[in-house]
């Protein structure tokens, strides 16, 4: 069957609302991890997850960071808005350094109250910040940010004004709590408005057992945005429309990659995995036109189901890849991804997926259905059977390539 004419109802199951973890656990590696490998599925944790892992294994996480990306505004008549910010209108890096005044795409609750021309406030911990509504945008709204003191950045203004953009599905407001948990202990780069929730679990202690079996780790950045959210409303999921992410691979990284072809490789995370996927997608079609102009390098939401895919093997795609970062003398891959994977698309880059559980008729339900095939119903089940918490705060799993 066509990726296209998949069925979305054939990607759901029932989740009782009490399996939803509204909390993390008062520690990040106590909580289960489940193991599906070879057919077979077992229960274990996520401080033992080493155990499951082959020496000299490399394993790639995503290191961006959850900004605050709530912001409370008040209309002159004291009524609140809230600013959802979804992306920078310019390059992430260079706005959320910003002085001054910094423009971004963003999600308004109450929008039919906010009328022309009007500015709304928000003033705290000695921040005064303005927000005048510039254009609208494929559904969400163009807003010009104005704040003083004006010698601080945007990212400082968002840590002292804003609140962690916790998923819907958690219908609770954000604690203080929340900023330090909802964040992976190696978050770098800001940029994401969702946490890559399969890192959460990662401690100082898993890392120090990774080093012990010789386990390389590396990082790679995707800045989730609130289309990780989007539901598939559609019948059919050749009528969705994926969103589009930044991602941001250095050089070295890729030749890390590259050299670890042939050993056991690990993402973390459906964020991690899109990228890698990407990255080889840009290597197949760097290998069909060596003369790709790098401002051309995004991957369309189909690119994975172009006939070359499945035939280009995937040391050829990487050294095609690293071959025109030295044409053009960059030291890293910036670009955008749309990328959907679901079935019938075959996963090249990875051995196995550490992921938490995603809601019924999510993209990145169909992501894991691709991986592990119709065994995602066994692997679910097994889940529920055994109170397995689920989403973004609950337990995970490791996933092995079927």
């Amino acid at each position: 069957m066509s990726v296209q004419n998949l069925k979305i109802e054939d990607f759901t199951y029932s989740l009782p609302d009490e399996r939803i973890a509204r909390y993390p656990l008062a520690e990040r590696d106590a909580s289960k991890l489940l193991i599906y490998k070879n057919g077979a599925i077992e229960t274990s944790h996520y401080r033992q997850i080493d155990e499951q892992i082959a020496e000299n294994a490399l394993i790639l996480f995503n290191n961006t960071r959850v900004i605050p990306a709530r912001l409370t505004f008040y209309r002159a008549s004291g009524a609140a808005i809230e600013i959802f910010c979804l992306e920078p209108v310019g390059d992430i890096a260079s706005e959320m350094t910003r002085q001054g005044r910094s423009v971004w795409q963003c999600l308004v609750g109450n929008a039919k109250r906010w009328k022309p021309n009007e500015t709304l406030t928000l003033t705290g911990n000695g921040f005064k910040v303005e927000a005048n509504l510039t254009d609208r945008s494929q559904g969400s709204f163009v807003i010009t940010f104005c704040w003083t003191p004006s010698p601080y950045n945007f990212a400082e203004v968002l840590s002292a004004v804003g609140a962690t953009p916790l998923p819907p599905y958690l219908n609770r407001e954000a604690q203080d709590n929340d900023r330090d948990r909802y964040q992976t202990i190696y978050a770098q780069f800001d940029g994401s408005v969702a946490a890559p929730t399969a890192g959460l679990h990662f401690t100082e202690g898993v890392f120090q057992r990774f080093g012990t079996k010789n386990i390389a780790t590396d990082y790679v950045t995707l800045h989730v945005g609130a289309g990780t959210f989007k539901p598939v409303k559609s019948e059919t999921i050749g009528e969705h429309i994926m969103h589009s992410e930044y991602f941001d691979v250095p050089k070295n990284v890729i030749q890390k990659i590259r050299q670890n072809i042939g050993n056991q490789l690990i993402s973390v995370g459906t964020t991690t995995l899109r990228t890698l996927e990407s990255l080889f997608l840009l290597g197949v079609k760097l290998v069909e036109n060596p003369h790709l102009k790098p401002e051309d390098w995004h991957i369309k939401q189909w690119d994975a189901y172009a006939e070359t895919v499945a035939t280009t093997p995937v040391a050829e795609a990487f050294d095609a890849l690293l071959n025109a970062l030295e044409e053009h003398q960059l030291t890293r891959v910036v670009a955008k991804t749309q990328l959907l994977i679901a079935p019938p698309y075959q996963i090249r880059t990875i051995d196995a997926l550490v992921t938490n559980f995603h809601q019924p008729q999510s993209t990145l339900l169909l992501l894991v259905a691709a991986l592990v095939g119709d065994d995602w119903r066994r692997i679910y089940q097994h889940a529920l059977a055994n109170d397995f918490r689920f989403l973004s705060y609950g337990d995970g799993s490791i996933l092995f390539k079927k």
